[in-house]
């Protein structure tokens, strides 16, 4: 837990992080509890890096030897 919580901090991480504090601090003052869930949870995303935070939704490129042109084609019969 407290390597979640000291390692892999990258852009997007702070981003959730203070993007959910923004929102936790304004649906508290605002009374609006069920906005204030949704803060919260992009807090959590933020500090234990879980979800797209954490890496997850990242797509690796595309391997320049695999997309150089050359197609293959195999005839069906």
């Amino acid at each position: 837990m407290k390597q979640r919580l000291t390692t892999g901090w990258n852009f997007m991480r702070i981003i959730y992080l203070l993007g959910g504090v923004m929102m936790l601090i304004q649906s508290i003052a605002d009374s609006q509890w069920m906005l204030s869930l949704v803060g919260l949870y992009f807090v959590v995303m933020g500090l234990f890096a879980l979800g797209c935070a954490g890496g997850a939704c990242y797509i690796p490129p595309v391997n320049a030897k695999n997309n150089s042109g050359n197609t293959e084609y195999e005839e069906v019969k």
